[in-house]
């Protein structure tokens, strides 16, 4: 565990949601986080721009936590194709904008972990230059790798027997351990 205070950074960023006309006739319009806004002052759906049908907000402003602990994470992400950020949504709104932005995170480690509890929808949006210049300088600043240590097996007795558990010298008319062969011997007796 990392305690070390230094090891920590945050900035404001801001979550563009776009909305465009459904494709089907069960959903009216489709949401999708398209972009990011480092160093965004607060917003709460602040229409940025309308084509048509289609309309992109200024859906909120969320921190992005940058921890030490976490720079292998962060550089594995930053190794992609596109380094991308990724904004976790819930459907816990009700009206125009159904969608909550819960969180921005730059690590794919934690993202993968909210994708995987099944509830919250998890986007990837890529990242602006200068959001993956600040991410990189800080997971090289203190990323240190952990050199790998082999963990030697515990010595265990494989010899060791249970007491009574398939022990053909103890009569039991229900010990599932025992073997075929003596069962049969003891019915012929």
């Amino acid at each position: 565990m990392i305690h070390n205070p230094d090891m920590y950074a945050t900035m404001p960023i801001g979550i563009v949601m776009r909305r465009t006309p459904g494709v089907t006739r069960w959903a009216a319009w489709a949401w999708r986080a398209v972009a990011v806004l480092p160093g965004a002052a607060p917003a709460d759906w602040r229409v940025l721009r309308e084509d048509g049908e289609t309309i992109e907000y200024h859906a909120d402003t969320l921190t992005l936590e940058l921890h030490g602990a976490e720079t292998e994470a962060y550089l594995h992400g930053l190794s992609s194709r596109t380094p991308s950020i990724y904004v976790v949504l819930r459907n816990e709104r009700s009206g125009d904008c159904p969608l909550e932005a819960v969180l921005v995170t730059a690590s794919p480690y934690e993202a993968q972990d909210y994708a995987d509890n099944g509830e919250d929808i998890v986007e990837k949006v890529p990242m602006p230059d200068g959001l993956v210049a600040w991410v990189r300088d800080f997971a090289l600043a203190y990323h240190s790798e952990e050199e790998f240590k082999k963990r030697r097996r515990d010595r265990v007795d494989v010899e060791r027997k249970e007491d009574g558990i398939g022990d053909p010298r103890i009569r039991q008319t229900r010990d599932v351990f025992r073997s075929p062969s003596v069962a049969r011997k003891e019915r012929l007796q």
